[in-house]
């Protein structure tokens, strides 16, 4: 799952104590380990290996060029949404022709950028998004290639802040009108309408709604072939899971087992869009007790990190498994899960300094007994961490660590009260 592990009572980022990372960096800070990020691109890439695929993980997930360039040099495209992780992109030197670019409000400006950059693929998620984007090429003497995003209208479980494959989304086209669309603009002469484009949300578990996406546009790409439309691709997006709990979904291979038989069979080449599944597990926030109350009947945990540092929790009723970074050998954990049973727990709420109640990063958690001053550490915090943080409270952004092996380094300084006033001045 991840390269995070105890060894005598105590957290290992792969070769290093993450407190020897607290003492020299301070808290809270968001720790990455390589060895996980890209041995799960690598998983990716053998998985549908048997058919032409582009891996392009998402900016959005975990922004940082150092993290960037790394997986840029395994091979990997990236998918972006908004001028900024354009350029993120390119400062990690990223191969501009494994580039899509999603989004459903892209600005003229982001979009002559793309155009200027020689990305390869626009998702369209709008008719009138297509025609500015045919007339964007024409004004500019560019030629591009775009995917379709067509909503299959698929539920799954998944918390409704994430969930974008259903017809009462901002997302995409309903399927019944993506023949309009092609008939209406296919022939445009500067934008290469070759590939649909689906995603469904994120959190999934299982891989049926995944396949049954693909199955359920598939009737769709047939019809189109047949009135003879060039399709070639199929963009099947992100969202497939992340390990927040031990073993809870498919791997790659899982997904890829039902997913490229399909694509073969229809000659199909495949671009993903993966971001949590790559880095979530890959990254913790490391924070420090600060204090230890009781209100009524509840026991409260008050650490240094709070909801402007990883707002998953209270956005999303997000479950990060949490636990002490030093404990007593018999509080080691086998599995990260809401239900581990030890004696001599105790359950608490794990809660920020921020001046609102929805600052929490836990609820009645059952948890070895903590005081002040211990290290906690937040697992599975890589993706939509970091990049989703913000100064609420004029808090400085924590510090981000990479680990590699046995040594670490600092990939993004902690903010200070001057950057924070910096654009002020």
């Amino acid at each position: 799952m991840d390269s995070f592990v105890y060894k005598n009572g105590r957290l290992f980022a792969e070769g290093v104590d993450v407190a020897r990372i607290a003492e020299q960096v301070g808290t809270p800070v968001y720790i990455y380990s390589k060895a996980t990020f890209m041995d799960h691109l690598k998983k990716i890439q053998a998985a549908y290996a048997g058919i032409d695929t582009t891996a392009c993980y998402s900016i959005k997930a975990c922004g940082n060029i150092n993290i960037l360039r790394l997986l840029a040099r395994a091979g990997s495209g990236f998918d972006i949404v908004s001028g900024g992780e354009l350029y993120r992109a390119q400062q990690a030197g990223a191969d501009m022709k494994k580039i899509v670019f999603a989004g459903v409000g892209k600005t003229d400006k982001e979009i002559i950028e793309a155009l200027n950059a020689g990305i390869a693929w626009f998702n369209i998620e709008s008719e009138q998004e297509l025609e500015n984007l045919i007339k964007l090429c024409k004004q500019h003497g560019k030629k591009t290639k775009a995917a379709l995003r067509v909503n299959p209208d698929i539920k799954y479980d998944s918390h409704r802040h994430i969930t974008t494959g259903v017809k009462e989304t901002k997302f995409g086209v309903d399927i019944e009108r993506a023949q309009k669309v092609f008939a209406q603009y296919a022939a445009n002469g500067a934008v290469e309408l070759s590939a649909i484009h689906v995603h469904l949300g994120s959190g999934g578990k299982t891989i049926d709604p995944y396949v049954n996406g693909v199955k359920k546009v598939m009737p769709l790409i047939d019809d189109l072939r047949k009135k003879g439309y060039t399709i070639d691709t199929l963009d099947l997006g992100g969202g497939y899971g992340a390990d927040y709990e031990t073993d809870t979904v498919p791997s790659a291979a899982d997904y890829a087992s039902g997913i490229v038989p399909l694509l073969k069979e229809k000659k199909l080449k495949l671009i993903l869009e993966p971001g949590k599944s790559i880095i979530a597990n890959a990254g913790l926030l490391l924070t420090r007790t600060l204090f230890k109350k009781t209100g009524g009947e509840k026991t409260f945990v008050i650490v240094d990190a709070g909801m402007n540092d990883l707002i998953r929790p209270c956005l999303y009723d997000a479950f990060h498994f949490i636990w002490p970074a030093v404990v007593d050998k018999k509080f080691v954990p086998e599995k990260r899960t809401k239900d581990i049973e030890m004696s001599d727990m105790e359950t608490v709420d794990v809660v920020g300094p921020i001046c609102e109640s929805t600052d929490y990063f836990a609820k009645d958690r059952t948890l070895p007994p903590v005081q002040r001053g211990d290290l906690v550490a937040i697992f599975t915090a890589g993706a939509y961490g970091f990049s989703m943080a913000g100064n609420y409270n004029a808090r400085p952004m924590p510090a981000e660590v990479l680990v590699e092996g046995d040594t670490f380094r600092i990939i993004r300084k902690r903010q200070t009260y001057d950057d924070l006033v910096t654009l002020e001045k």
